[in-house]
């Protein structure tokens, strides 16, 4: 609760209201900014929902990455508390993101069709920090980086993300660490490949799981990531249902397969051995 002091010097339960420029909260918010980034392309009114929306995935994605990133760095420097610290928070806003598409999940056909061909070729897939977040869980592809070649700084933090550990990169060198068996060839892989699920992986997996005590910090890890790789699924098929309801099975936006394209991402899950590990315990 905010406490001014009067001119006598005394305290005042009155807040400050005179400001030379603009407001504190404006300086560090940048609200002014923030809610004035909306240029709807359309006359109808549904285009302002599905605009700041949009936007507001964006800003998930972008708190989602640093909150992975840290936790990678984390990893890598034998922090695991404050790995799962950050992977919590992160547990905290997928929630949130994933909360966004209730907005557009009542979108019918004729809905969207009123302003969809504003959108022109723009499709969600050619979100730049939302491939940081798919290159951060594993899902490498080097041809996501064609559509950004326009744009020599984000092209650039893509292919550096590209070509860096994934959190789950950093999580089995850390269990090769510990002295658990992690085979070398998946050590030593190409990193801006796609993450291939290995047995001997999910037999590592397995033996932790069987015995919780033998490193009960890292049993925990693999909790935290199984909550966040849940989450993932649940955005996937959020956003499968949403495409659905919104256009059936037409094409979508930017030329992508649309329907048919989101559910081979919603039939897979990320950090695939904590998965299918469970099968074993």
């Amino acid at each position: 609760m905010s406490n001014t002091l009067d001119a006598s010097g005394a305290g005042s339960d009155t807040p400050n209201l005179d400001f030379a420029g603009t407001t504190p909260y404006e300086d560090y918010v940048q609200a002014d900014v923030l809610t004035h980034l909306q240029h709807p392309r359309s006359d109808d009114p549904g285009e302002m929902v599905f605009l700041v929306t949009t936007q507001v995935m964006e800003l998930w994605f972008t708190v989602i990455v640093h909150e992975w990133e840290t936790a990678a760095k984390a990893l890598r420097e034998d922090r695991v508390p404050v790995a799962m610290d950050a992977l919590k928070r992160s547990l905290r806003e997928l929630e949130a993101l994933n909360a966004s598409w209730r907005p557009l999940a009542q979108l019918t056909p004729g809905q969207f069709n009123s302003y969809r061909a504003a959108l022109g070729e723009g499709s969600g897939f050619q979100s730049a920090m939302y491939r940081r977040m798919e290159f951060l869980l594993g899902e490498k592809s080097a041809s996501m980086l064609v559509p950004h070649r326009g744009a020599p700084r984000v092209h650039a933090e893509l292919e550096k993300a590209l070509h860096e550990p994934s959190l789950y990169d950093e999580v089995l060198r850390l269990l090769a660490r510990r002295g658990l068996p992690v085979p070398q060839p998946v050590l030593d892989r190409d990193l801006a490949q796609r993450y291939e699920a290995s047995a001997e992986v999910e037999a590592v997996w397995t033996t932790l799981y069987e015995d919780p005590d033998l490193h009960p910090d890292l049993h925990r890890l693999g909790e935290a990531l199984t909550d966040v790789a849940e989450l993932v699924w649940r955005w996937r098929n959020d956003h499968l249902v949403a495409t659905r309801r919104a256009m059936g099975a037409k094409t979508g936006t930017g030329g992508s397969a649309g329907v048919t394209w989101l559910e081979k991402r919603a039939a897979k899950n990320v950090f695939p051995e904590l998965w299918t590990a469970r099968s074993h315990v």
